[in-house]
């Protein structure tokens, strides 16, 4: 029997984003989605800066956001 397949890439960061800051993965994507049309990176800092989300964190919404666009 395999052992189940691990979460990779920007997804394996949700669990962690969804406690540390309390809200489902779903807000941050409407979150991202209200933000507008802006680049990766203007994305990445407006959730920085309004609502204190560590780079990390920040950089998996924004990357999986946009890979789904």
């Amino acid at each position: 029997m395999a052992a189940p397949e691990a979460t990779q890439g920007p997804a394996s960061y949700f669990p962690s984003i969804e406690k540390k800051y309390g809200k489902p993965i779903a807000h941050w994507m409407q979150v991202i989605q209200q933000a507008g049309a802006l680049k990766h990176m203007e994305l990445v800092n407006r959730l920085k800066t309004e609502y204190q989300l560590g780079h990390g964190h920040a950089n998996a919404l924004v990357a999986w956001y946009l890979a789904r666009q």
